[in-house]
């Protein structure tokens, strides 16, 4: 059963590997995040992830907090040398998190690439889609979470 809205942000426990980490605040209460999972292998991730990588810094001063959770679908998503040469490729400067145990998506109770968890400053659960339909109702709701729209 996925997430519910409201849901506390689990921990980000569990990585086998990560990427950027010093750009993680050692605390996340307070800040509203977006928890991002993808995979090398995901087409629509690719699709998607220059206008991700927009986003993140068009919202960065108002607040927003960026996590990426590499997710592998398949065996061959575990190379670390192809996770590397996306994060190079996108530009990709935020905390990356290698889930090649899958513990982080267990705790999101998320199974898709792509995928997007956003959360309020006080930890809850505000929105969550999955898929490149899903990212299209993403810049919406981080501008609600954020207060920069009516919606």
């Amino acid at each position: 059963m996925p997430m519910r809205l409201g849901s506390e942000r689990p921990e980000l426990a569990g990585a086998t590997e990560w990427f950027h980490q010093d750009q993680l605040p050692t605390d996340l209460s307070d800040k509203y995040v977006l928890v991002h999972f993808w995979a090398v292998s995901c087409h629509i991730c690719h699709e998607t992830m220059n206008d991700l990588i927009k986003y993140r810094d068009q919202y960065k001063e108002h607040g927003l907090q960026m996590v990426g959770i590499h997710f592998p679908r398949y065996e061959a998503d575990t190379d670390i040398e192809k996770v590397k040469e996306d994060i190079a490729k996108y530009g990709i400067t935020h905390p990356v998190a290698i889930d090649n145990l899958h513990k982080i998506a267990e705790a999101y109770q998320n199974e898709y690439v792509p995928a997007f968890f956003l959360f309020d400053k006080e930890g809850k659960l505000f929105f969550r889609t999955a898929g490149d339909r899903g990212f299209e109702k993403l810049q919406p709701k981080i501008e609600q979470v954020l207060g920069l729209s009516q919606a």
